[in-house]
């Protein structure tokens, strides 16, 4: 899928019960991401760590929603080995898995390898993070082998990062977390935040980075904030 494409309701049976997404939803940020069948190696640790993080996504107000292309009954024995990677989780499983078990979901939303093919040469299901927003559009989207496990800081990173530029009209440099210096996007022409015209910025609030080429347009700036993105202040006091 496109990022800013809207992703469609769906109905699923999951390891918490039947859904239906956009219910389910509500007017939260959310995080789906899906794995190729139960009983993976990889996907295993995967699963683990992000119950382990649990924590870390409901504080920032984003459900979490697992996927994997098999049935309930798979999903709650696999639930018993993903469990014996993960430490001091609580009796029930602090997300919900989806069975997949025709692939018509992972059709739907694009989760898909071409360069690797089922018996009946289909392509395989992939090991993909998807990042929804409350107006229900793809803000984010990662794709990994079946080979390579995700990194759980690096998809928080990006979700700070997706709430922040949300809410204020600044971008991210590279490698930032919480807390760090933002940009000003002073750009013209469309951008996700929004442009700030460049009247519209204190100037003793901004440091402009001088370029080679003479142009001001690395701006940097500084927030209040209180380890929330929902929390954050454009300009520092």
């Amino acid at each position: 899928m496109r990022l800013g494409a809207t992703v469609p309701d769906f109905t699923a049976q999951t390891t918490h019960g039947p859904i239906r997404f956009y219910n389910w939803l509500g007017n939260s940020w959310c995080i789906l991401f899906s794995h190729p069948a139960d009983f993976t190696p990889v996907c295993t640790t995967e699963l683990a760590r992000m119950a382990e993080r649990a924590f870390e996504f409901t504080k920032r107000g984003v459900r979490m929603i697992g996927h994997s292309c098999d049935s309930v009954a798979k999903h709650l024995v696999w639930l018993q080995d993903i469990r014996s990677f993960a430490r001091n989780l609580p009796a029930e499983f602090p997300y919900p898995i989806i069975a997949d078990e025709t692939r018509e979901l992972a059709v739907a939303l694009d989760m898909l390898d071409e360069s690797e093919r089922t018996a009946e040469g289909d392509p395989v299901s992939v090991r993909a993070v998807l990042i929804i927003a409350p107006d229900r559009r793809l803000r984010l989207s990662m794709y990994y082998p079946n080979t390579t496990g995700r990194n759980v800081d690096e998809i928080l990173r990006v979700i700070d990062s997706l709430m922040l530029t949300e809410r204020l009209r600044v971008v991210t440099p590279v490698d930032w977390t919480m807390g760090d210096d933002l940009m000003v996007d002073t750009t013209s022409g469309p951008s996700q935040c929004g442009t700030v015209p460049r009247a519209a910025v204190p100037e003793n609030r901004v440091e402009t980075v001088q370029m080679p080429s003479g142009l001001a347009y690395v701006r940097k700036t500084k927030f209040y904030y209180d380890s929330s993105p929902s929390t954050c202040e454009f300009w520092d006091s």
